[in-house]
């Protein structure tokens, strides 16, 4: 059975009205915010995560994924092709860092989120990771017997961007989404993130614009055995990344693109990782392997009150 994942970003809102719903969706807590006013908004909002779910989850037997990766073969969902579509793109952008078909691996060999194991080295490095072998057209998919297809690196993010798109299409302008480590602020709130190697908080800070995205991405809620085995696996190494405990992302972009982005930095080299990050219209609160904190330059250009639990700045 797949069990749900902890929340890996903490959020608290700074207007106590705010009514709180929150559900088990995408293998995960889903907490959608709203003032009271706009209470009428939470079950369309929690039908547009579930929509997403129906369409890209690898675990569900009705889902165009999970029959793409049995079958080989599927009918796609619109949102599945706008998935996909943007799946690619992130492949570009970073140099094939972001790679859906790392589920030959993440899918085949470690089972995440089933029966888990450890593969052996030689399991890993026979196992395909080469995306050419996944085509698709707006209505069909096709993969090779060398691949399977896991959107986890996008998924929550994309679904948060498709719940607050109902929310804005609605004239909703205070409230949070939130799916496991993605977060969209509507207008100002404060955030707390999650310490990655004790129980409690790591920092806390203040947004300073309206629809901020948050991602937050880290090897230590999901992995086999220890966090030497964890879900962020390099598509060109197969092997779990080491350099970082968490990486939070700050921005005014969808929180598709930072889920994909922090996915991506996560299995990176670690001078590379920073370079791409630093190239991109965000900021970043980064918790290496060993404990070493180290924040963007830019970093106040998106938050203020930022604190950190030993109160330094």
């Amino acid at each position: 059975m797949r069990a749900v994942l902890l929340l890996s970003i903490v959020f608290i809102f700074a207007s106590a009205e705010l009514l709180t719903r929150t559900k088990v969706l995408m293998g995960t807590f889903a907490t959608i915010k709203l003032d009271a006013n706009e209470s009428r908004h939470f079950s369309e909002a929690f039908e547009r995560l579930q929509k997403v779910e129906d369409a890209l989850s690898s675990y569900k037997p009705s889902s165009p994924i999970f029959l793409l990766n049995q079958n080989k073969l599927a009918t796609l969902y619109p949102l599945t092709y706008e998935a996909l579509q943007k799946s690619l793109d992130y492949y570009d952008v970073t140099d094939g860092y972001f790679n859906i078909a790392i589920g030959s691996v993440t899918k085949d060999l470690y089972r995440f989120g089933e029966q888990e194991r450890l593969p052996s080295s030689d399991l890993l490095r026979k196992s395909s990771t080469t995306i050419s072998e996944l085509k698709f057209t707006e209505k069909k998919a096709s993969i090779s017997n060398n691949i399977k297809i896991d959107l986890g690196g996008m998924g929550k993010g994309f679904g948060v961007d498709k719940a607050v798109k109902y929310l804005h299409e609605k004239g909703v302008r205070k409230g949070v989404v939130g799916l496991s480590g993605d977060i969209r602020c509507l207008n100002i709130c404060k955030m707390q993130i999650q310490n990655p190697f004790l129980d409690g908080v790591l920092a806390e800070f203040t947004t300073k614009h309206i629809n901020t995205s948050i991602s937050t991405s880290g090897n230590y809620n999901r992995y086999v055995r220890d966090t030497a085995h964890n879900h962020l696996i390099n598509p060109k190494t197969k092997i779990s990344q080491k350099s970082f405990a968490s990486i939070t992302l700050i921005s005014e972009l969808s929180n598709s693109d930072i889920d994909a982005y922090a996915t991506a930095a996560s299995v990176m080299p670690k001078e590379l990782s920073y370079a791409f990050l630093d190239s991109l219209a965000l900021a970043y609160i980064i918790i290496e392997s060993d404990g070493k904190r180290v924040v963007s330059e830019n970093i106040d250009a998106y938050v203020s009150d930022l604190r950190f639990e030993d109160g330094v700045k």
